[in-house]
């Protein structure tokens, strides 16, 4: 069995969940079934049964433009020279709509399955229009038009699946299949090792709280961001965020933290490090002998293993997204033994158990934008789950505990990959 896994992300070129997840199952497969990897990118190798073949847009199709919707049009682009390397395939699977068209082409051309596992759903994204501009309705069409083809459809969860049948009523419910994302145990797990945080200005002998992610509307960091007046006076707070959406968040981003300085006057920055070695970034820290909040704020994607240390000595892992399907960084940070505090939204109601692995927060959506009907009390009811396990250190390390052993019953790569054997295996048959 030979499977063509379609994907804009692959290492080195990994920015969100959806890139973490095709980078573990794909090498998961590899061990028992040949794959190819087709991604964005200059990638050419060869690993055994895996095979990685990237592939950069021609700058005439690029051309010059600045306009938002070139995202859209590259990806179509890319789609269609995608799809020719697929014809010795048995089965085409695809991740996120960025090369949802491919696996849609190489059906209709190929005759072979088509298997689409969605990571997330446009008609559930509308603040995608502020990235994509107009090429927000080419991303939702492309979307829409293989998600109703696909001979199969992985939900990353159960949620995502409601989600599924309510943004698409036409799709059938036997044609979806909840498979969940996994996590790489012996990788992510606690360490000792604390370089990370003394190179990003971290002061490990104070609690903190840690988001990861992208600056993104989906990931919520500005809701936490506002929570942070709430917290008590001292909090250290360290946000390793970064890849910004668009130049109109990251100012938004900065626009925020820096009025939140100017209110909590002690939380100004003793010193400020500029880091131009590695991509450029800039992180603030306060002087720890003061009482206002100490806010570190990392604007590069740093290294898995730079986030494991993250992971592993923060007081709180904080996730106050306002849509996830799943929410892999919440595995990664129960992996490494730290209680979390999230969004109860999506998928995390399936991986974060309340009151045993951590907190979940109440979240009412706005039914138009999806966003916070009421962004303060969402941001005071942060704040609260925060400070009870910052306040309660001995249960916030009971929360870290149970969260690493669920990751370890429920959420291990080689049973996912056994999963998804089995529905191409199924598939096939099928198509004889």
């Amino acid at each position: 069995m030979r499977v063509g896994l379609m994907t804009r992300e692959y290492p080195p070129n990994v920015y969100g969940g959806a890139g973490v997840h095709v980078e573990y199952l794909s090498l998961e497969l590899a061990k028992k079934i040949e794959v190819e990897v087709h991604c964005w990118g200059t990638q050419q190798e060869d690993r055994g049964d895996l095979q990685v073949r990237g592939l950069e847009p021609p700058p005439e199709v690029t051309g010059d433009t600045k306009a938002k919707f070139k995202a859209a049009v590259d990806a179509f682009a890319l789609n269609l020279s995608q799809m020719k390397q697929l014809a010795e395939i048995d089965i085409v699977h695809t991740h996120t709509w960025y090369v949802s068209m491919a696996g849609f082409l190489a059906k209709k051309l190929y005759n072979i399955p088509f298997v689409l596992t969605t990571h997330s759903l446009e008609p559930l994204r509308a603040w995608k229009a502020e990235q994509l501009g107009s090429g927000y309705a080419m991303s939702s069409w492309m979307e829409r038009t293989a998600i109703l083809d696909a001979d199969a459809i992985i939900a990353v969860s159960n949620g995502t699946k409601a989600d599924i049948l309510r943004a698409y009523p036409e799709v059938s419910p036997d044609v979806i299949h909840v498979i969940y994302n996994g996590i790489d145990l012996n990788e992510y797990q606690k360490t000792d090792d604390t370089s990370a945080l003394l190179k990003y200005g971290v002061d490990p002998s104070k609690p903190y709280v840690l988001f990861v992610g992208r600056i993104t509307r989906q990931k919520g960091v500005t809701h936490l961001v506002e929570a942070i007046p709430y917290m008590p006076p001292g909090t250290q707070v360290v946000l390793c965020a970064g890849a910004p959406d668009t130049p109109e968040i990251a100012a938004e981003m900065r626009e925020k933290i820096e009025a939140l300085r100017k209110l909590t006057p002690g939380s100004r920055p003793a010193a400020v490090e500029n880091f131009t070695d590695d991509g450029g970034h800039s992180i603030a820290t306060g002087d720890p002998t003061d009482t206002g909040h100490n806010i570190v704020w990392i604007e590069q994607m740093v290294t898995k293993q730079e986030a494991i240390q993250l992971y592993s000595h923060c007081a709180v892992f904080c996730c106050p997204s306002v849509y996830e399907p799943f929410g892999i960084i919440n595995l990664e940070a129960m992996a490494c033994k730290a209680p979390v505090v999230a969004s109860a939204v999506g998928g995390i109601l399936e991986v974060v158990v309340e009151g045993e692995t951590g907190h979940l927060v109440p979240f009412e959506a706005d039914p138009v934008t999806t966003f916070p009907l009421d962004a303060d009390r969402f941001a005071r009811d942060l704040a609260e789950k925060v400070n009870a396990l910052l306040a309660d250190p001995a249960k916030a390390k009971a929360f870290g505990e149970a969260g690493r052993r669920r990751v370890e019953e429920k959420f291990a790569w080689s049973a996912i990959a056994d999963q998804t054997i089995e529905l191409y295996a199924k598939l096939i048959a099928a198509r004889k």
